[in-house]
């Protein structure tokens, strides 16, 4: 079998009396699409936190490609190659997209100067390729500011996969957005994943969603992962169905 790109193992955190993970065993494979469902409070976007080093668990492991990276900084694992896109896009407003794209660039190369006018950074042809990837080329020049929703998304995943990522993780990835463009934004956002042969994980409450994007679904509930599977064979469980689902 193939080994896996994140290994997670025994993974236990508590917020005083609430257990937040509680034994979490998750393995996530090159170039597949796991969907995390369940209810409020589960422990999904915890599991994100843990995984790019905002939280430290007080048990367990995660391992990347077979390193440790747990008690590493959030932003040397973004460099080891661990992205994360978050559900409110992290978008300096005041500057255009392109500017943006090419900020994201600077930190990856290690060359982020204030003092150094951001036109002088060679990867401009690159970050307008990754605009392209996602659909976004033609508003380069906008102001992200004035930017709606949907388009603040997909320059958002444009920015994580400006970092070279092996994993993109994401929380709510359509979460704001129209219901009439969300799955037009999924559609690019797949594609571009697939082109960049980039792994994604992604938080969702939308099972139709889950349904047609995911190549896999963990059902987490209360801490713990109820069971993993594909979406057709997830969906139809009865337990899913009763304490996810519904209906």
């Amino acid at each position: 079998m193939t080994a896996p790109l994140l290994s997670a193992r025994g993974i236990q955190i508590r917020f005083g009396g609430v257990i937040a993970a509680d034994g979490i065993d998750l393995d996530i494979f090159d170039r597949e699409n796991l969907a995390i469902i369940g209810p409020n409070g589960a422990g999904k976007t915890t599991f994100l936190n843990i995984t790019t080093g905002y939280l430290k668990p007080q048990g367990g492991s995660v391992t990347l490609n077979g390193r440790e990276i747990l008690g590493t900084p959030p932003r040397r694992i973004t460099r080891m190659g661990v992205a994360r896109a978050f559900q409110i896009p992290q978008l300096f407003t005041e500057h255009t997209v392109l500017e943006n794209m090419l900020l994201s660039a600077a930190v990856r190369e290690r060359i982020w100067n204030p003092l150094r006018p951001l036109s002088r950074i060679r990867q401009r042809a690159e970050m307008l390729d990754l605009l392209d990837l996602v659909g976004c080329a033609d508003i380069a020049d906008r102001l992200a500011s004035e930017l709606p929703e949907g388009q603040r998304k997909l320059v958002d995943i444009a920015i994580a996969l400006a970092q070279r990522p092996k994993l993109l993780l994401m929380d709510e990835p359509t979460s704001g957005v129209a219901t009439a463009d969300k799955f037009g934004i999924m559609e690019i956002l797949i594609k571009a994943l697939r082109e960049a042969q980039v792994a994604s994980v992604f938080v969702e409450h939308d099972m139709e969603m889950v349904s047609r994007y995911a190549s896999r679904v963990a059902v987490w509930s209360q801490g713990k992962i109820q069971m993993t599977g594909t979406p057709d064979v997830v969906m139809k469980d009865p337990d899913v169905i009763r304490t996810v689902i519904g209906g």
